[in-house]
């Protein structure tokens, strides 16, 4: 009873009520993934978006085209004064079309600047189909062949056998039996095929570890190479001389210390890996979005011009939308016109936000242009945020996958940013600036007593930066530099 009478006696009633909320709307995703996408991914965004909407339309280059205008107009006139002329050419003008005749030069019909050639370059075999053709050079029997297949197959990256023994030969069996050829794949046969695999070129492919392939190399050396006995008795103690164990080297071989630092330059004439030379991977060229330079003792930030998309609305599409027509292709054609204008502003914005945040950057990092690695201040995405007024997580999104092309190099943006270290001034140095010091420690240090990590920490402190042993090893390792006892050797 008491519900019914609190139902009875409630009111309905309509009011207004102010609340901030933040929704995502499609123009701001879309710019919002426009910011983070690299220049490769950006221009393939673009053409997507010109093969699907007709409203949007790149901007040719004006020089180009009124070379062609001119050009065209050039032709009329000869041709109107040669049909007027008192006599007719031995050689008649004929209806053509623009590309019988067109060629890569100019458009002025200049001197080309690069001569024209045929594009004679060759595709370089990988490793595996270098080795195959010279493997089918060899005097082979059906089944010594197909071994041979089965240990190609087997063979990794750097040239080595990825596989034992007994997998080839259970490889080998299978597909033998595949072909019902009814034969047993003994031990001495693979070896047999192996040896002759790690003979062919380049020498000491298809070897087990490192001490085969330079032992492979050795002898195929002339006989008279100076210390070529000492480097083969250096390889029966693989495990110390890969450890530079330098002291038990010299006991094991009984070698002195000049035979033993001759073998070793020896050595290091090897290949240690074979198949490294045939690596297909291309190179991972970056192209630069903002660009660095220094003019009258001012550094200036500008956007490639070369990556910079050109677009625009297309007029003759746009001048065939009607403002009072509902039909169904006038309001096409004005979805199509939004969602143009929308991208166009989104590519804007996005360019404008990355010179923004480049111009910060560059600001905070002007030792670094000026001197190098070692003056690189401590900069985090935080700073860098409040000072252009954007959010952190726009601040990595712009800086991801974006390259600035300065006097000193290419460099991603982010490598720009990072933690700090205090000094014994009490002030803040750059973890870049200390990897940059402990390379330039080790390249100038002594092979033959080469620094300690707490040997480099101290000389660190000396320069007013406090960083432990931990620490120094640490950035060390990211360097990809040996620990000291790795790094010595005999002089």
């Amino acid at each position: 009873m008491l519900v019914l009478w609190k139902m009875k006696y409630m009111k309905l009633s309509v009011g207004l009520k102010v609340a901030n909320s933040l929704s995502l709307t499609p123009q701001l995703q879309q710019a919002i993934r426009l910011l983070q996408l690299s220049s490769l991914e950006l221009e393939q965004e673009i053409q997507i978006q010109l093969d699907s909407n007709p409203l949007l339309e790149k901007i040719e280059e004006e020089s180009v085209t009124e070379s062609l205008a001119a050009l065209e107009n050039k032709e009329s006139d000869d041709l109107t004064t040669e049909l007027n002329a008192d006599h007719l050419p031995d050689d008649l003008p004929v209806d053509t079309e623009w590309d019988d005749v067109y060629t890569h030069q100019s458009t002025a019909l200049a001197t080309p600047e690069f001569e024209e050639r045929e594009d004679n370059r060759q595709v370089q075999l990988s490793l595996k189909e270098h080795i195959l053709e010279q493997v089918n050079l060899l005097n082979f029997s059906k089944i010594d062949q197909l071994i041979a297949y089965c240990i190609v197959d087997a063979l990794d990256d750097k040239g080595f056998l990825d596989a034992e023994i007994e997998e080839i030969i259970l490889a080998a069996q299978q597909l033998l039996n595949e072909m019902d050829i009814e034969e047993e794949i003994e031990e001495d046969e693979v070896l047999v095929v192996l040896k002759h695999i790690q003979r062919l070129d380049p020498l000491g492919i298809g070897s087990r570890n490192l001490a085969e392939c330079l032992k492979i190399q050795l002898e195929f050396l002339p006989k008279d190479v100076e210390y070529l006995n000492e480097a083969k008795n250096l390889l029966q103690y693989y495990e110390l001389l890969i450890a530079n164990d330098l002291n038990k080297l010299l006991k094991q071989t009984g070698l002195t210390k000049d035979q033993l630092k001759f073998a070793i330059n020896l050595l290091k004439t090897l290949k240690p890996y074979p198949g490294m030379d045939f690596d297909k991977q291309e190179s991972d060229y970056q192209i630069p979005d903002v660009v660095v330079s220094k003019k009258d003792l001012h550094w200036q930030v500008q956007l490639n011009p070369d990556v910079l998309p050109k677009l625009r609305i297309n007029s003759f599409y746009s001048s065939m939308i009607r403002r009072a027509d509902q039909s169904e292709d006038n309001l096409y054609l004005r979805n199509q016109m939004l969602e143009a204008k929308n991208f166009i502003k989104s590519i804007d914005e996005r360019h404008k936000t990355l010179l923004k945040v480049a111009s910060c950057i560059v600001e905070h990092q002007k030792a670094f242009l000026e001197i190098g690695p070692e003056a690189m201040k401590p900069l985090v995405l935080r700073d860098v945020a409040e000072e252009v007024e954007l959010h952190e997580s726009t601040v990595s999104r712009v800086t991801t996958n974006k390259y600035m092309l300065t006097p000193r190099g290419l460099f991603e943006l982010k490598y720009f940013f990072s933690s700090h270290v205090g000094t014994t001034a009490g002030g803040e140095a750059s973890s870049t600036a200390i990897r940059a010091m402990i390379k330039k420690l080790v390249a100038n240090e002594n092979p033959r007593k080469p620094l300690s990590d707490n040997v480099i920490a101290t000389l660190l402190k000396d320069e007013g930066i406090e960083v432990a042993r931990r620490t120094v090893a640490k950035y060390r390792e990211s360097l990809h530099i040996p620990s000291s006892s790795e790094r010595k050797v005999l002089i």
